[in-house]
Formats: C-alpha cells, sequence, structure tokens
C-alpha cells in the first residue's frame, strides 16, 4: 500500500488535526487523498505531491525541482500543482482529504472550504495568504471549489510522504516517469457495528470545530 513503511495517507488523515473545520465521523469517505510539500534552499528548491485512493492504491507521485523565494511560496505552489495532479484524474463529485505540513495554508484552505458554504460567502476566520503566493492561492481556490467535498489536515513533516520528494527532486525524479493512472477508489462496504473515531477536533479540546457546516 504506502511506500517506504509510511502510513497510508488516509490513515495520516484520520489520526491528523483539520484546523477551524469539524472532523466528523464521516472522514473516511474520502475519494482521493493528496499530500503536498513544498522546499526552499538558496540553492533551488523541489515541490512533491502523492494521490492515493482511501484504500491505499497509488493514483501519482511528483517530484520537480523549482526555485521559489521563500518556504511559503513552496508549500502553496506545491498544494497547487498537487490539486491539478489530481484534477486530471478524478471524478468533479470526488471527495478530497488534503494532508500539509504547514499550519496557516492548511487552516486557509478549510476556511476557504466554510467561506463556500456561508450564505454571504464569508470565512468564519480571516483568510491572510501571503503577497507573493496570490496567484497560486486563486489556482488553489478553483481546484477546490472543483471537487464535491474538500478537507484538509495539518501533518508532521516527518510524516509527510511528499517531503523527501520536495526536498531531494532529483534523486526521485524517477517518480514522474511512472504510467498515469486514473483509479477510482472501491465503494466501501457499510458495516453496522463499526463505531467510527471522535472528532480530533474533540481530542484537541474542541480547538478544531466550526460554527458551520462542515465539508460532509
Amino acid at each position: 500500500m504506502a511506500a517506504h513503511g509510511r502510513p497510508a495517507l488516509r490513515d495520516l488523515f484520520d489520526e491528523s488535526p483539520t484546523p477551524h473545520i469539524a472532523h466528523p465521523p464521516r472522514t473516511h469517505h474520502r475519494d482521493f487523498y493528496v499530500a503536498t510539500d513544498g522546499s526552499f534552499r538558496d540553492a533551488g528548491g523541489g515541490l512533491g505531491a502523492v494521490i492515493e485512493t482511501r484504500d491505499g492504491t497509488r493514483v501519482a507521485r511528483v517530484a520537480t525541482a523549482d526555485t521559489p523565494p521563500d518556504n511559503n511560496v513552496a508549500e502553496y505552489r506545491a498544494l497547487h500543482l498537487g490539486l491539478d495532479v489530481l484534477a486530471a484524474r478524478a471524478p468533479r463529485d470526488a471527495a478530497v482529504g488534503v494532508l500539509i505540513d504547514h499550519d496557516a495554508l492548511a487552516s486557509n484552505v478549510n476556511n476557504a472550504i466554510l467561506a463556500t458554504r456561508h450564505p454571504d460567502g464569508k470565512s468564519p476566520r480571516p483568510v491572510t495568504v501571503p503577497t507573493a503566493t496570490q496567484y497560486h492561492w486563486r489556482g488553489i481556490q478553483a481546484r477546490l471549489n472543483g471537487f464535491d467535498e474538500v478537507r484538509a489536515a495539518r501533518i508532521d513533516s516527518d510524516q509527510n510522504p511528499a517531503h523527501p520528494l520536495a526536498n531531494a527532486p532529483e534523486q526521485y525524479y524517477h517518480v514522474n516517469r511512472e504510467p498515469d493512472r486514473c483509479v477510482l477508489p472501491e465503494t466501501p462496504e457499510a458495516t453496522a457495528t463499526e463505531f467510527p473515531p471522535p472528532s480530533r477536533a474533540d481530542r484537541n479540546g474542541g480547538s478544531g470545530g466550526s460554527g458551520g457546516r462542515a465539508s460532509d
């Protein structure tokens, strides 16, 4: 399933906080999961993305060199890239889980999703985007609106499977030659005796709750 002994993206998502948005039991109903990461170094950085279905089947991996001006731009570029790749392989009615190791970006994604469900299009919290990332943020928003449901989870950098792809793109360039795949996840079987995990927001003292309807 997941490469290099890392847990499947679905498992990482279900055990990670989703800033400012409810983490209800239906999180395991995501159809696709995309993990992205961007790196910045004086000598040049990189962008990485990994996409899987809910059963852990890999859909795509991307590792590309990049020269962002700072780490913030790298993270936004990486998510923009990952969502572009996913949009080319997933149906519009897909439910998507996004995994990012950048706190502000994860928060902005979830606030943008909540804003689309507010009668006045208002975000429950201000969305502040670094000036140099505005172009990529517009692209990210367009991709988010192209899916049926989206939620972002904040994961640790050492758990992010896109991290090595972004930090050593020259070593992982071979992943870009993997065959294109358009994999639809298997339909989960209903289990009457299954007890879903509690909201991660509850486990974190309620900091992840929201005043609006979540994307489920």
